[in-house]
Order: structure tokens, then C-alpha cells, then sequence
């Protein structure tokens, strides 16, 4: 059973523009995220991000992660294991 899905890009057919209005900022977010959670695009950045870079990326989602979902949130909507 799959449970990642990347549903959104497969049908986004807006502007992929940002600081226009605030709809089309939040779809232009998830555009981008789930671009760059591409197995393929990682495969290639990863490995050329340093040290700093990496703990930053972590340290940026682990804090917006934090702030802004609850905990049962954090296991049932993001790591699906529950």
C-alpha cells in the first residue's frame, strides 16, 4: 500500500507564481515542494548540499513542523503511521 501521494502537481494548472495573492502563493508552495521532493531531483541535489545546508533544510521543515501541526497531526498526516 502507497501511502505518499502527489496528487496536487499531477493536476495544477495555475500560474507558478509568487506574491501576487495569497491562493495563488499557497499553490505555487505546494508546486514547488512537491517538485522538489522528486525522487529523481533529490537523488541529484542532496549529495551537493554541505553539511550546513542539510541541518538548515532540517532544521527549517522540523520548526515550521512544530509550529504549526499538532502532534497527532504529525503522525497521521506526515509520517502516516498511524
Amino acid at each position: 500500500m502507497q501511502k505518499d501521494t502527489h496528487t496536487f502537481i499531477q493536476q495544477y494548472k495555475g500560474l507558478g507564481a509568487f506574491g501576487l495573492d495569497r491562493e495563488t502563493d499557497e499553490e505555487t508552495i505546494m508546486f514547488y515542494l512537491q517538485k522538489f521532493s522528486e525522487d529523481s531531483f533529490l537523488k541529484v541535489l542532496i549529495p551537493r548540499l554541505s553539511d550546513q545546508e542539510l541541518e538548515e533544510i532540517y532544521l527549517f521543515v522540523n520548526d515550521r513542523l512544530k509550529k504549526h501541526i499538532s502532534e497527532d497531526e504529525y503522525h497521521t498526516l506526515f509520517l502516516k503511521d498511524r
